[in-house]
């Protein structure tokens, strides 16, 4: 599959902070508190290059590391560490071009291979990250640990996907509203299929009693409580075997005065 990146990696909360008022730019959270910045020729003054084309004369890449974007890396740099990573491969083949800046001047980089038979701590993004104080831990096992898998970078395979997910992060102002927000939306999640599955009939699980005698039992029309009680009925199966109709009806009654519905009718 193809990848393509482009982008400023950094705190997410420097990022953030850095991009405010900047209308091209997006954060994606990334993990280990980062962010990135996808590159775009319209984020900063100058145009890049096309990318991958050597520059005339001189052997190396072109890349998006235009004269503007490293004066504005400068700038941002004074808050933290940042790096500037670019990818592009498909099939085991293509490059990565990686610099790194800290307190205003870029101390590594850009460096560039267009050869991927090293060990992945090597290559010059994960190199990049490593400069970035970001310490292995997310590929437990492996013979070597991948940054760019444990950050993230894999989660998107070209830049109109990290755009989307900028742009969907647009709300959070700090890395820890975005975490609080995204652990609220799981247990969100969780419950809803907590919920779901408390309504879903069991397949080739017999229930004492069908659907009409449930609702002429509880005195209720058609619906959810309905479907939790055939649900409730099927559980009983499963733990105690084969009810009488009888031994169900009063299991059924006792269930719902605990559901707060008071049966009706027999």
């Amino acid at each position: 599959m193809p990848y393509e990146l482009s982008a400023v990696v950094g705190s997410f909360d420097l990022l953030r902070s850095r991009t405010i008022g900047v209308g091209e730019a997006v954060v994606a959270p990334l993990r280990r508190r980062l962010g990135l910045v996808p590159v775009t020729e319209r984020l900063f003054e100058e145009p890049a290059g096309p990318t991958g084309r050597d520059d005339a004369g001189t052997g190396r890449p072109r890349t998006v590391m235009s004269t503007a974007l490293e004066r504005t890396l400068g700038h941002w740099s004074l808050g933290g560490p940042i790096a500037c990573v670019e990818a592009d491969f498909h099939g085991g083949e293509g490059y990565q071009v990686a610099a790194v800046w800290r307190n205003g001047a870029m101390v590594w980089g850009p460096v560039h291979t267009r050869d991927f038979d090293g060990p992945r701590e090597d290559w010059p993004i994960n190199a990049a990250l490593a400069l970035l104080d970001v310490a292995p831990g997310g590929t437990e096992g492996a013979e070597h640990r991948d940054l760019f898998l444990d950050v993230g970078l894999g989660r998107e395979q070209d830049m109109h996907g990290w755009r989307s997910a900028g742009r969907a992060a647009r709300w959070a102002a700090t890395y820890d509203q975005w975490c609080r927000e995204q652990s609220a939306e799981h247990e969100r999640k969780a419950r809803a299929a907590a919920e779901f599955e408390k309504y879903r009939r069991l397949p080739n699980v017999p229930a004492a009693l069908d659907g009409t005698a449930i609702m002429r039992l509880l005195g209720a029309p058609p619906g959810p409580l309905i479907g939790a009680a055939t649900r409730h009925l099927q559980d009983l199966h499963l733990e105690h075997g084969p009810l009488s109709r009888e031994e169900a009806a009063t299991r059924l009654r006792s269930w719902a005065a605990q559901q707060d519905t008071r049966p009706r009718g027999r």
